[in-house]
C-alpha cells in the first residue's frame, strides 16, 4: 500500500516552531498538530540554522542571507566572465580581418 506524503506549508511550520518554543511538552504539541515530535524538532533545528529562509519549499535551496548574496555574486561573476570571453573572441576575429 502506498503511503501518502503530507505536505505542510511554510506558515504552518513557522507557527508550529513558535508554539514549540512556547510550550514545555513538545510531544503533546506535536500530537495536537498531527505531526511527530521528531518532525517538530527537525523543523526547530532548521529554523535555528536558517532563520527566515528556512522553509522555501518546492525544491528551492535553504540559504542564509549571506549564502544567498554569495550565490548571487557568483552568478554575476560568471556572466561577466562569459561576456569578457565573447569580447576577446570578437576582438581576435575583427583584428584578423581588418587589414
Amino acid at each position: 500500500m502506498k503511503k501518502v506524503r503530507k505536505i505542510y506549508d511554510a506558515s504552518f511550520k513557522e507557527q508550529a516552531v513558535q508554539l514549540g518554543y512556547d510550550r514545555t511538552n513538545v510531544s503533546d504539541l506535536a500530537r495536537e498538530l498531527g505531526i511527530t515530535a521528531q518532525q517538530l524538532y527537525k523543523w526547530r533545528k532548521e529554523f535555528e540554522t536558517f532563520g527566515e529562509g528556512s522553509f522555501p519549499g518546492k525544491g528551492n535551496l535553504k540559504q542564509t542571507p549571506e549564502q544567498a548574496k554569495i550565490h548571487e555574486l557568483e552568478k554575476k561573476l560568471k556572466d561577466a566572465e562569459l561576456e569578457r570571453d565573447i569580447l576577446k573572441k570578437a576582438i581576435g576575429i575583427f583584428s584578423k580581418s581588418g587589414r
